[in-house]
């Protein structure tokens, strides 16, 4: 017996439902009952399907292996007929796209990314390199919905897809204005202080125009600029450059508050890069994020870009010092195994250094990310029921221990309910510290888990940082698509 992640999460949950839904009522259904079976992830994907679902199949694709048809097909009919993407659409046959300021370009730009990778898909390519030049801003940035203000993010993940695509997006212009020309005053220069210099604010301030750096947006800028997307090689990476020699990055020079050199788009990447290196240094080679009031947690989401960038630029070992760090640390990523986009990062930053994304740091996230969606084609252990015992044992086994936990869970939910219905104690206790849980009453409410975080500043990949998650055994990876499928025995 072998059951996908989907489906034992789907058995685990309707267990607990049915042992603690009171006799009669009925049930809600699960939140993943509606989505597709082509779609990666099973969480709601109101705001980000498009974007983990390009990801992922960026991912497979950069790891040598074919995504299945029907991954691929769900994306294009996501696109609509003016070329663009929402973040998701459930019904896209019946949901109309004609409001264009519901339109993502960060989710647009992304599926931009995998169509052009995968091949084959030229007219829907062209439908949105098309329109996202029609959407450029006056000053030659992009917002993230139509109509709004420019933010570095945005049009960096725009400029990366057009690169992708085969576009130059110097010649992408409204009026005079060129991409370049709005990242270019997002950077922070000579004025700024000396450890910020050379980093991007997400956006300048709307009443004073003041910078402040950010970490996540000078990641994607710095990409950007080395006109390159997610899908970095070692090959490609700083051009003119044998693979994997180092360059280190140029930090910003300057005289009486002005730059020494003319700041071209090059000059701006690499003095970002130095930015990125001094933060990566001081840092124990990550980045960090903070809420008002929270403690620093780590980025792992802007790490694995920064891996990314760092390796385009041609800063192999900063970028392999970074990719180390993950290796090592990637377990306490809240929650990544179950978000594609995740996944798939960490594949393409192992993929923008040479790395296998079959064994990292112990994880295999091939199979990871095959289990959060189809698996490519040469059947994977997560979708194949021909698989050999020995290999969908390990998997099927882990999910029946959690499908048995959680029927236990519920058992003694069941259970403390009805002892609270029971007469009241003649007597209240309370637990103290080292008491056993059976000398004290039980609390009258569940402690809540935490809220999940909110991107910082409407970045577009959500990063979900916690306490570190014990890493399952994943099966072995599907076949490369130029590696011929073993005979099984």
């Amino acid at each position: 017996m072998h059951l996908p992640r989907r489906g034992a999460l789907a058995l685990a949950g309707a267990a607990v439902i049915a042992l603690t839904t009171p006799l009669g009522a009925v049930a809600a259904p699960a939140a993943d009952d509606a989505l597709p079976d082509a779609l990666f992830g099973s969480a709601d994907p109101s705001y980000d399907g498009v974007w983990r679902q390009s990801v992922a199949l960026l991912a497979q694709d950069a790891a040598g292996y074919t995504p299945a048809p029907e991954a691929v097909e769900w994306l294009l009919q996501q696109q609509c007929a003016d070329g663009s993407f929402l973040s998701y659409r459930a019904d896209p046959e019946g949901e109309a796209c004609a409001d264009v300021t519901l339109a993502d370009s960060n989710a647009t730009a992304m599926a931009l990314q995998a169509l052009a990778a995968l091949g084959g898909h030229d007219e829907a390519v062209a439908g949105t390199v098309n329109w996202l030049t029609g959407v450029q801003n006056a000053d030659g940035g992009w917002s993230y919905n139509p109509g709004g203000a420019s933010d570095a993010s945005s049009t960096a993940v725009v400029v990366s897809a057009l690169a992708a695509a085969g576009t130059d997006p110097a010649e992408v212009v409204r009026g005079d204005a060129s991409p370049y020309d709005a990242l270019a005053g997002m950077q922070l220069g000579c004025t700024a202080p000396a450890a910020e210099r050379g980093g991007f604010a997400w956006q300048p301030d709307p009443d004073s125009g003041a910078l402040m750096v950010n970490d996540a947006a000078t990641v994607d800028v710095v990409l950007a600029l080395h006109g390159a997307g997610l899908l970095v090689t070692p090959s490609t990476a700083a051009e003119g450059d044998a693979p994997g020699t180092d360059t280190p990055p140029v930090a910003l020079e300057c005289d009486g508050g002005e730059p020494v050199t003319e700041l071209t788009p090059q000059a701006a990447a690499s003095a970002g890069a130095a930015y990125l290196t001094a933060r990566l240094d001081a840092g124990d080679q990550h980045l960090v994020t903070a809420f008002p009031g929270a403690e620093e947690q780590p980025d792992f989401g802007s790490t694995a870009r920064t891996v990314i960038a760092l390796a385009a630029a041609g800063h192999s070992e900063s970028a392999a010092a970074v990719l180390d760090w993950l290796r090592e640390h990637h377990g306490g990523w809240a929650d990544y195994a179950t978000n594609p986009a995740a996944v798939g990062t960490l594949v393409l930053a192992a993929h923008a250094t040479g790395a296998a994304p079959e064994s990292f740091g112990g994880t295999d996230l091939i199979s990871e990310l095959s289990l959060l969606g189809p698996a490519p084609e040469g059947a994977g252990m997560a979708t194949d029921p021909a698989s050999s015992t020995e290999d969908s044992g390990s998997g099927s086994l882990v999910w029946v221990l959690l499908i048995g936990l959680a029927i236990g869970i519920g058992i003694g939910v069941v259970m403390s309910m009805r002892r609270k219905a029971g007469p009241a104690p003649v007597r209240a206790a309370t637990a103290e510290p080292g008491q056993e849980p059976e000398q004290a009453k039980e609390q009258a409410e569940p402690e809540q888990g935490q809220a999940e975080q909110v991107q910082e500043q409407a970045e577009p990949e959500q990063d979900q940082d916690g306490p570190e998650r014990k890493q399952e055994q994943p099966g072995p990876s599907a076949p490369k698509k130029d590696e011929p499928k073993k005979d099984e025995e």
